[in-house]
């Protein structure tokens, strides 16, 4: 079973997903792959990377994002650390976003 990883970001301040927000994928073995959202805040577009077991970082770069709908924007990126599994199958991980607060989670 392959391993396979996506995100979606969503600002739950005006209820709708965030699009074009840059995100950074740093691999088990320290390889940086550049990424966006599309126009419904997803991303799975990870430059055909092989993924493997191992621990990874997203990183959300919120700023631009929240000060261009929000005016503010207390976190100026969110990193999320997670750890993939051998045959762990497909991996979601999703990030809420407001001015003040986020949120992630494991989803599917």
């Amino acid at each position: 079973m392959s391993i396979s990883l996506s995100s979606h970001v969503l600002d739950t301040t005006l209820g709708k997903p965030a699009a074009n927000m840059k995100l950074q994928l740093t691999t088990h073995d320290g390889q940086v792959i550049e990424a966006q959202t599309d126009d419904d805040g997803r991303c799975n577009n990870w430059s055909d990377f092989n993924f493997v077991a191992g621990q990874y970082c997203l990183r959300f770069y919120t700023k631009e994002y929240l000060l261009s709908y929000h005016k503010e924007a207390f976190y100026p990126f969110v990193d999320v650390h997670f750890e993939l599994i051998e045959n762990g199958g497909h991996y979601h991980v999703p990030l809420l976003i407001s001015p003040f607060g986020f949120s992630s989670y494991r989803g599917s």
